[in-house]
Parts: C-alpha cells; sequence; structure tokens
C-alpha cells in the first residue's frame, strides 16, 4: 500500500469508524483525536521507543536495532526476505546485525504474525491517543471507548495491513521524527539541541534542511 493510498485509506474508512464511535460514546466528535491517531498510523516504524536523553548516534544505533529485530519477527527470521524488502542485499543485512549486536536466534524465538503485529501497533496508538483526553472528556464516558478499543483495533488493523518500508525510509522517518522531538523539548533553539544531542551545530542545519523539519 503506497502512502496515497494509505492516506485514503484512513480517510475513507478509518476515520468514519472513529468518528462514529466518538459519537456513540461522548456524544460528540473530535477532528483533533482523528489526526493525532492518523499521523500515529501514517508512520508505523516509529513505534519504538527510543529514550529522548541519548546522544544522536546512541539514540540511532537502539533504533536499527529495534527496527531489525522488529522486522526479523515479522519475516520469521528470513534474512533473504528481509534484505528484499529493506531495499539492501543479504549480506548488508548480515553485516548490520553483527554489529549491532542482534542474537538471531532470540528473534527468531519471538516470530510474530503480521496481522498479530499490527493488531497490537493500532491498540498502542489508539491507548496513547485517547490517554492526551483524560483530562477533556467525563471518566465514564473515557471507559466506554477504551472497551471499545480492542474491537476498534480488530477493525482498523483489517484495512490497513503492516506497511513495510525500505532502510533507507526507516532511517530517514526516525531521523526527521528525532530530532523534530528534541528540537521541540529545546524550544527550537538549534544550538542547544545540538550540544544535547553531541552533533555539529552545522550538522543539525544540514539535517533539518533537508528533512524538512520545522522549528
Amino acid at each position: 500500500m503506497s502512502k496515497k493510498d494509505l492516506e485514503e485509506t484512513i480517510k475513507e474508512k478509518v476515520s468514519p469508524m472513529l468518528e462514529e464511535t466518538m459519537e456513540k460514546h461522548w456524544g460528540i466528535t473530535i477532528p483533533q483525536f482523528g489526526e493525532e491517531l492518523s499521523d500515529k498510523l501514517k508512520n508505523p516504524q516509529m513505534n519504538i521507543y527510543v529514550p529522548s536523553n541519548l546522544s544522536f548516534s546512541a539514540a540511532k544505533k537502539v533504533f536499527k536495532s529495534e527496527f531489525l529485530k522488529r522486522e526479523l519477527r515479522l519475516q520469521k527470521g528470513n534474512i533473504s526476505q528481509l534484505a528484499k524488502i529493506l531495499g539492501i542485499d543479504r549480506r548488508s543485512v548480515h553485516r548490520v546485525i553483527k554489529r549491532l549486536g542482534i542474537d538471531i536466534d532470540s528473534v527468531r524465538e519471538k516470530i510474530q504474525s503480521g496481522e498479530d503485529y499490527q493488531e497490537h501497533f493500532v491498540d498502542q496508538a489508539l491507548r496513547s491517543t485517547l490517554d492526551q483526553y483524560k483530562e477533556i472528556i467525563q471518566p465514564q464516558k473515557m471507559e466506554k471507548m477504551y472497551q471499545e478499543v480492542g474491537t476498534l483495533s480488530r477493525n482498523i488493523a483489517k484495512v490497513i495491513p503492516h506497511q513495510d518500508v525500505t532502510w533507507k525510509e526507516a532511517e530517514k522517518e526516525f531521523e526527521k521524527q528525532f530530532l523534530g522531538r528534541a528540537l521541540k523539548e529545546s524550544k527550537g533553539k538549534v544550538g542547544k539541541t545540538a550540544d544535547k544531542l553531541k552533533i555539529r551545530v552545522e550538522t543539525l542545519h544540514r539535517k533539518i534542511k533537508k528533512l524538512g523539519i520545522v522549528v
């Protein structure tokens, strides 16, 4: 599914599901809720926790390791298939796995189907988005919405299957999200952010421009 097709599916199938459920339990619809969830669904490769207090190089290493392990589980440990999806050769995948110290046997013991992963991903995205509205919506109404998460997750996962991404796409999206978050935490101060992430100011400026990060 292309990014354009994904956006259309979210607009035509996911948004109506959310609006119907909000109307049913809250009596209103909140467009921002749908927009925030949609942003998370459009970037599945970012469903990986990376501590924000790490240097840029350390954070990137953590992301690469967790991303590779996740994709290996989804491909049932098949490195040839993974290399094809990532858009790099098999030898490169082996090299990265060795450099990052990934235990292939351990990963293969925890294989996961794309369907199960996607349902879990949507479930987490829904819950984290709902958590942001706890202070706005009445507790009783929030509880009813949380009770719908399981059903919503299954239904959304059916229309939005797990999206395969190349190594370059995943790396680019990680940098954009991680640097964007770091800049936001530093209130847009490039020098302060660069110092915190242990990278040169010139390097950060270059990445901001290249990745289209709004400061």
